[in-house]
Order: C-alpha cells, then sequence, then structure tokens
C-alpha cells in the first residue's frame, strides 16, 4: 500500500510503498476512499523541511535551546547525531480522513466492518485509527463533503471556547478552509459575522455564505468593524490565520469591545502587548486541535471516553457534531474544492499547494483498489546475503521488532557496523520499518511478526518495542528458538520475569543454547571499563553514589503508565542498579527506598526516589533518581569511595581520579555510554558460541531488585534476600522488614 512521507531534513515529499499497519488493541482498520489535504498546515511543513539549518532554528527557538542545554552536558557531537537522526525520521502527512472500516480490533464498540467512518488518518491507503478519533459518516452525506470533517471540528472547538450568543458580532480573521467552515458554523449558530483576509476570492466565498467582509491591506479594519458592531466594538474574534506575525492579535485586541473575547486557533505571532488587553480587560485563549481529548493517551491510545455528563463535547463528539451539520445541509463544501486529484497524482497536489497557483479545497481519490492486495504485510528489499567470515562458527541474522528513535540512532547502526546480516524489521504502522530498511540496508519490513519469529533463517531477534511487549516477545523468541537482545526493561514484574525464565528453561534443553541479553550497555562504556580493573585492587567494601538528573517526563505519558511503562525506575532506573551490580562484583542482599513525598497534583513522585542497596560483601551504593532537576545539569554523574580513594564519572564523558597510583583522568571528545561496544560483545558471543556476556543470573537480581525497589518506596519496608542452602542468595526469596514505627508526639 502507498502512504504520503515527508522529510524534514529537505522538505521533500515521497509516495512511498510501505506494509499494511498492523490492528491492535481499541483501533479500526479503515480502507482509505477520500483525504483532503490541509493546505495551511501541511504547506507550514514543507516550508520547514525546506529551510535551511538556520531557517529551522528561527521557527523553532524553544528547540534551539534544548539543543544548546543538550552541547552542555552530552557535547557537540553526540547532540548532531541526535539532530540529524531526528530530523531524518520520515513524518507522515494528512489527518483528514473518509474511508470504510475492513476489521475492529479488540475492545472496539460501536463500529462495524463496512461502516463508512471519518478520522484523523493520515494520506495512506489503509490506516490504523484509535476508535475515539473516528465516527460514523451519515448516509446523506458524501465522502467528498465528510473530508471536511476534521477541519470543521477545528473550526467548531474554536467557536466553543468563544461562547458567542445570538445575535453577537464575531469577526473570523483569517479566510482559509477553516475560516470559511468557521463562517457557516457560526451563522448556523446565529451569530453575525464580518470575516476578514487578503485574498479577493476567498472574501468573495465568505460573503456567499453570509458573512459581511474587509479586504486586510485595502479597507480600514477598525472602521468597517465600528461600523458593523454599531459602534459597539466586535464582541468575539476567532483568528484562523497562519502568519509568522504579531499583528493578527492586536488588530483583534484593537476592533474587540470591553471585555471581548478572541480565540486562536491558527499559528500566528503571540508577542502580546499587554497594554491592548489590560485597559478592555479582554480574554484570550488557544484552542487545541478539535477538542477535549486531544493528545489525551488515555482518551486517545486508551480509549477511555469522558462522560458526556461531564464533558459534553470531546473530539469525537466534535467530528458527529460536524457530520450532523453536513447532513442538515447547514454546512456546505463543495464550493471549497479547488482541486481533486487521483492518489497517485499526490505528488502533483503537493507541487500545487507549494506553488503561487491558488488552490483552496484540494481532495484525493483514492479509487477502488482491491483491499486484499493493499493489506501485503511485507515490503521487501533485496539485498546479497553475506557468508561466514573467517573464524565464525555462526553468522549471526538479525530480526529488529521496532524501529523507533533509539533503535534507529544506536542499535541499528551498531549491529550493521560489527556485520550482522539484516533480515527482517518489523513494525506496529510500518513507516518506520521501510525507513530502517533503508537507511541499514534491511531486507524485508514488515507489520506481521509471524513473519520474524516464523523465519527458520533467522537465529537472532532484537526487542527494540514498548515495555510492556518486552516479556512476550522474548518468550516467543525463546520459543522459535532464537537469540535475543532486549532493551530495557526485561519484564514488568516478577510474574513475567517468572515466564521468561521458565521459557530458556525450555528452550535450553535440546542442542541449542539461546542467548539472553539485556541492553545493560553502561556496564560496556570505556570509563566503566576503565573504572572495574581499578575496583578490582580494592579489598575492602567501597561506597558507590549515583545520581541521576533524569528530566521531567509528562505525567501522561505510556512510560508511566503501571501496564504500558511499569514507570521510569522500572524502565530506566535499572540500568544503574546493574551498573553498580557490575562494578561491585557481589550480589544485592539487601534495599531500602524512599520517594518524594506530599501530593502535588499532576505531579509524579515515583520518579524522584532515592534508594540503597547493600551488597554482599559490605559495600553499599544509593541511586537518586530525580525527575525535578534542570536539564542544563548532566544527566548521570558516579561517585566512586574505596579505601581513601575517589572517581569521579560526569555524563559518561570525564572520568577523574584521586589517590589512584596509576590513574589520574580519562576524557572522551564525544560522550560513549556503551552501546556500540554491548552489541558488539553480543554478536561475538553468538559468533563464538560463548555465553551471554551479561549471566543470566545478574539480569534476573537486576530485574527482581528494580521491582523491589518500587515495593520498598510504596511501602517503606526494607527487603533483605535470604541465601539458599548452598549460600547463593536467590533474589525470588525476600524477607520484608515491616516499615518504621512513628514515634508518638
Amino acid at each position: 500500500m502507498l502512504q504520503i512521507l515527508q522529510s524534514l531534513r529537505d522538505g521533500e515529499t515521497q509516495l512511498v510503498d510501505i506494509p499494511c499497519p498492523q490492528l491492535r488493541p481499541g483501533a479500526l482498520l479503515i480502507r482509505t476512499q477520500r483525504t483532503l489535504i490541509s493546505a495551511g498546515t501541511e504547506r507550514m511543513l514543507q516550508e520547514f523541511g525546506k529551510a535551511g539549518w538556520i531557517g529551522k532554528a528561527r521557527q523553532q527557538p524553544d528547540k534551539v535551546r534544548q539543543v544548546l542545554d543538550k552541547i552542555k552536558t552530552d557535547g557537540l557531537f553526540a547532540t548532531l547525531d541526535a539532530v540529524f537522526d531526528k530530523l531524518d525520521e520520515p513524518l507522515p502527512l494528512g489527518y483528514c480522513h473518509v474511508g470504510e472500516v475492513l476489521e475492529v480490533g479488540r475492545g472496539v464498540t460501536g463500529f462495524e466492518p463496512g461502516d463508512r467512518v471519518l478520522s484523523n488518518g493520515p494520506h495512506a491507503e489503509i490506516v490504523c485509527v484509535p476508535q475515539n478519533l473516528c465516527a460514523h459518516i451519515p448516509d446523506g452525506v458524501s465522502d467528498d463533503a465528510a473530508a471536511f470533517g476534521v477541519l470543521g471540528s477545528i473550526a467548531l472547538q474554536g467557536i466553543r471556547l468563544l461562547q458567542p450568543t445570538l445575535g453577537e458580532c464575531v469577526l473570523v480573521s483569517g479566510l482559509g478552509l477553516i475560516g470559511l467552515l468557521a463562517v457557516q458554523l457560526l451563522k448556523a449558530h446565529g451569530a453575525r459575522v464580518i470575516g476578514a483576509d487578503f485574498n479577493a476570492a476567498r472574501l468573495e466565498q465568505a460573503r456567499r455564505y453570509g458573512a459581511e467582509t474587509i479586504q486586510l491591506g485595502r479597507d480600514d479594519l477598525e472602521a468597517r468593524c465600528a461600523a458593523f458592531s454599531r459602534g459597539r466594538g466586535i464582541d468575539a474574534v476567532l483568528i484562523t490565520a497562519a502568519t509568522k506575525s504579531d499583528e493578527p492579535v492586536h488588530q483583534a485586541a484593537t476592533v474587540c469591545r470591553k471585555r471581548g473575547r478572541i480565540v486562536l486557533t491558527g499559528a500566528v505571532g503571540l508577542h502580546l502587548s499587554r497594554d491592548d488587553f489590560y485597559k478592555k480587560e479582554l480574554s484570550f485563549q488557544v484552542s487545541c486541535s478539535y477538542g477535549p481529548g486531544r493528545y489525551d493517551p488515555a482518551y486517545e491510545d486508551r480509549g477511555e471516553d469522558y462522560p458526556a455528563a461531564f464533558v459534553r463535547w470531546t473530539e469525537q463528539r466534535n467530528f458527529e457534531a460536524v457530520l450532523d451539520m453536513l447532513a442538515d445541509g447547514r454546512i456546505e463544501t463543495e464550493s471549497l474544492i479547488s482541486h481533486r486529484f487521483g492518489f497517485d497524482q499526490a505528488l502533483a497536489a503537493y507541487e500545487l499547494i507549494g506553488s503561487p497557483q491558488p488552490s483552496l479545497g484540494v481532495v484525493l481519490n483514492y479509487g477502488d483498489s482491491d483491499a486484499a492486495a493493499l493489506r501485503r504485510s511485507t515490503i521487501p528489499f533485496p539485498r546479497a546475503a553475506t557468508k561466514l567470515s573467517g573464524g565464525e562458527r555462526v553468522k549471526p541474522v538479525v530480526a529488529f521488532i521496532g524501529a523507533g528513535g533509539f533503535a534507529n540512532r544506536m542499535l541499528l547502526p551498531a549491529f550493521k557496523k560489527h556485520g550482522a546480516e539484516l533480515r527482517w524489521v518489523a513494525t506496529r504502522s510500518g513507516v518506520s520499518g521501510v525507513h530502517a530498511a533503508r537507511k541499514f540496508g534491511i531486507a524485508h519490513a514488515t507489520t506481521d511478526l509471524d513473519e520474524v519469529f516464523d523465519d527458520p533463517s533467522v537465529n537472532t531477534v532484537v526487542i527494540a518495542t514498548r515495555h510492556d511487549s518486552h516479556a512476550d516477545f522474548v518468550c516467543r523468541a525463546l520459543a522459535a528458538g532464537k537469540h535475543v537482545f532486549v532493551e530495557k526493561p526485561l519484564a514488568l514484574n516478577r510474574s513475567e520475569l517468572d515466564a521468561i525464565r521458565e521459557a530458556l528453561a525450555t528452550a535450553s534443553r535440546g542442542s541449542f543454547a539461546p542467548l539472553v541479553m539485556v541492553g545493560f550497555n553502561r556496564r560496556f562504556a570505556p570509563h566503566i571499563q576503565t573504572i572495574a580493573p581499578l575496583l578490582k585492587t580494592v579489598v575492602e567494601p567501597k561506597t558507590f553514589v549515583m545520581t541521576v538528573n533524569a528530566g521531567d517526563i509528562p505525567a501522561d505519558h505510556w512510560v508511566h503508565h503501571p501496564e504500558q511503562g511499569g514507570g521510569r525506575i522500572i524502565g530506566e532506573g535499572c540500568h544503574f542498579i546493574d551498573l553498580l551490580r557490575y562494578l561491585c562484583g557481589h550480589p544485592i542482599v539487601q534495599i531500602q527506598a524512599t520517594r518524594l513525598g506530599g501530593r502535588v497534583p499532576g505531579v509524579v513522585r515515583d520518579d524522584k526516589l532515592t534508594c540503597t542497596l547493600q551488597f554482599a560483601d559490605g559495600s553499599f551504593g544509593t541511586v537518586h533518581y530525580l525527575a525535578n532537576g534542570h536539564r542544563s545539569v548532566s544527566k548521570e554523574r558516579l561517585e566512586i569511595f574505596a579505601a581513601g580513594r575517589v572517581l569521579q564519572l560526569d555524563n559518561f564523558r570525564r572520568l577523574t581520579g584521586y589517590g589512584w597510583a596509576k590513574f589520574r583522568a580519562q576524557n572522551l571528545w564525544k560522550q560513549d555510554k556503551g552501546h556500540d561496544a554491548e552489541v558488539q560483545a553480543f554478536l561475538t558471543a553468538i559468533r563464538a558460541g560463548q555465553p551471554s556476556p551479561i549471566a543470566w543470573d545478574e539480569l534476573a537480581e537486576a530485574t527482581c531488585v528494580t521491582c523491589d525497589v518500587v515495593t520498598a518506596a510504596e511501602t517503606s519496608q526494607t527487603i533483605r534476600y535470604t541465601p539458599d542452602e548452598s549460600g547463593r542468595i536467590d533474589h525470588n526469596t525476600e524477607h520484608r522488614d515491616p516499615p518504621p514505627m512513628k514515634k508518638s508526639a
């Protein structure tokens, strides 16, 4: 199937063959009939991509500040790599979509195959969209008309925030598609409407919809608005323009009456003048897309609807309201369509909107292609098979599951560099998989995981997906007789770890001994490989202090969700527990933990935590995992105190020793956290038939201890691990001391 993608690096728009997206729970698989190009948004993306580095920086000053902060902490080269990789990711275009439901995912209610639906899906022949971002299209509404439903919802949400009453005077500033739809919605609402724009053709269109008009740059805006409002001033202004200028907001404030309202749905300059707003006590609000629920993962991704009694107009219900008005004839869209293209001519459509030639609504017609043919799940990229090199017993033939930013930036380059044969990349949507296949020479991109696990030529699976899928994919890979490299965490809880342990034991009973490796890369960093032999010269117990300035992640991010991400301690804190365990060289025998106190609304406490680890040799280590620091401070700092000597590691760039006879400092030009060396060690073990670079017992220990740190922080208990009869520490066997008694007053 084909999909429109754009490069943010150079602005190039491509029609790309990608695998059909995988149907997921709570979503609909939809065969596309029509999509509408949102000229304002999509032209803006084109212009951003085509801009040079200075132009990109000027358009996103906030991102520039983030880059400068990252340079301070991570170094120039690591920062440039991250920026280039981000700009290299293909961007799916489009969000005004009409199609027919092919299949519904588990848990979906209210939709069936064959339904005609509006969604915010991209320009692609088949899309997978969560159910709360879809709405039924009434029988009387054509596909062409329904394609305007999403833009109509953007206009409608702005109007809902504007709260016009019957007979009020409303100015619509900017008469593009959203502005012209807003004119019609406001007229249907009983408002008196006046529209302002530079374009004479669009002003004529607004007049046909019953609005009075002002041609900017020619007419006197203030005088016309004063006359229109009978000298009282405009009651409310809806800004739907797209410009970098601050003038639309200034003009809106100028023509408003005292205590007037201004709502912004477009994208304009926002250097507001206090004087404009102060004297009139004006209100100003920015409207968020289609309405309540937008950008809320619980609503959009997990399908958790808001009760209508409390949130009457969600984004889905706004979709429905616009479709109802289309069905009643209160919104007319035929005159908004300036051009129609077949989907195979989509690139010509983008050339049109990027040219000086006038255009308004550009509709793409997808025709009647066979849905079964479009649902191809695998795209081949022919590559010559590689042969065994000298000294290799086994050639690593690798399949990647997941091709997000981390896999593209760190793992895939390392696996390719060290000679693995990259046979498959499997992703949910297909877009990132095709990008990775092209970039790294992978033979097949697919959305069908069975293809990966059933291929007998694949002997290694790399798992780089969301945390909640890790344990299941590890078990499937082991059952299929594959080696496994899984990004941390190995598991979200002890029950998942038990399932992996059982799968590994079952897979190891035959002649094949699968390797399981977790992405604990910091063990392999050059600085850590310098520290480890120094510490082996010290006999007495050591003290480790690991401080992680983790940075804030919004409370609604999936990583905080207990079932999807498991929280940041499970997802990332395991790195530092494993690192201290490796450097100490002895099992962990006791843990204590505490987290941020109090309950501040919207503040996550679980990622502001300190844990203390007691080791079997008497050493102890403290991990401070803190998400409430400043991003310009180094993310990771390790200090080690041992026998009158100290080692300080700053952000895996600078290592300084105090009191060591033969070591003072080791500095790197570029931050190195060990990703490359980690992959090299794993592939070397496969080739030589050696054990995993990290022993299974240590992987399991780090996972058990990390889970217990979360429990200890929640319960204020001390957790100790009991040796078995042979004296071996079994981290499946724990003893929990009760929390300390509170002293009475």
